[in-house]
């Protein structure tokens, strides 16, 4: 029971990382307010995970949708201890290819997201003593991959973020720190494999970008969030957890 007690809001917690997320948060104790785009998934989520869990229909691009769901966690739950900023998506394309408008919609969920959700959750952390921010980047935020420009600058500025913010508020007692995934299964990826020409191909080719031979499941980086989140990371602020099968650490990663 890691998050007894704790309050906390996970964004973009219809799927994958974020659904992972909120039913261990939910499994070691804490309330869990689930905010999604994707009102009738989330809301299947959070009646699955039990009372512990409440779902809320809000896009984190949008001021208004985020100074309410703030709002309603300490309405429902009467603090909030926790935000964990992990909506976001990608999308293919070098800069030349990226049309305007999708750069700016990414931009907008994945990094003003970040920034909005923050500036409304810190200062009802601050009030109550303290809490914890965990973003969720990328290990693209400092080495790059092909063919994806935007997703690249949009989670380089999340970790630029992270680290700006722990400073910040660092005397106000609330930690902020990012998690770094690699290549990990998502309904993204269940998309493009129902489109490919080649599936197995495509998957083998996501499985070449890691040492190990595999791409991580959604639990695997979800169990990085709690630490990051909980008690036992209490020394850790400013910091990017890397967890992506060691593929920040070939000299250049495959195509």
């Amino acid at each position: 029971m890691r998050l007894k007690d704790k309050v906390a809001i996970i964004t973009g917690s219809a799927a994958g990382i974020g659904e992972a997320a909120a039913e261990i948060f939910v499994r070691e104790g804490a309330r869990v307010l689930l905010a999604d785009r994707n009102g009738e998934g989330v809301a299947a989520v959070a009646e699955r995970l039990g009372p512990n869990a409440s779902a809320l229909a809000a896009d984190v691009s949008a001021s208004a949708d985020v100074k309410r769901m703030i709002e309603t966690a300490v309405e429902r739950f009467g603090r909030l201890d926790i935000l964990a900023n992990n909506a976001g998506y990608g999308i293919p394309g070098s800069v030349v290819d990226t049309d305007e408008d999708a750069w700016d919609a990414l931009m907008a969920v994945n990094l003003k997201g970040v920034f909005l959700c923050s500036k409304y959750a810190i200062p009802v952390m601050a009030a109550q003593g303290g809490g914890t921010i965990v973003n969720t980047a990328s290990n693209v935020a400092t080495m790059g991959i092909f063919d994806r420009a935007a997703y690249c600058a949009s989670k380089g500025g999340v970790a630029a973020l992270t680290k700006a913010m722990a400073l910040d508020h660092a005397d106000q007692n609330i930690r902020v720190n990012c998690v770094a995934p690699g290549v990990t299964w998502s309904t993204y990826f269940d998309k493009m494999v129902a489109t490919h020409p080649d599936p197995d191909a495509f998957k083998n080719k996501l499985k070449a970008r890691s040492p190990i031979h595999r791409w991580a499941e959604p639990v695997e980086i979800a169990n990085a969030i709690l630490w990051l989140a909980s008690d036992e990371a209490s020394f850790a602020t400013g910091s990017m957890l890397t967890v992506d099968g060691g593929m920040s650490s070939w000299c250049g990663a495959p195509r």
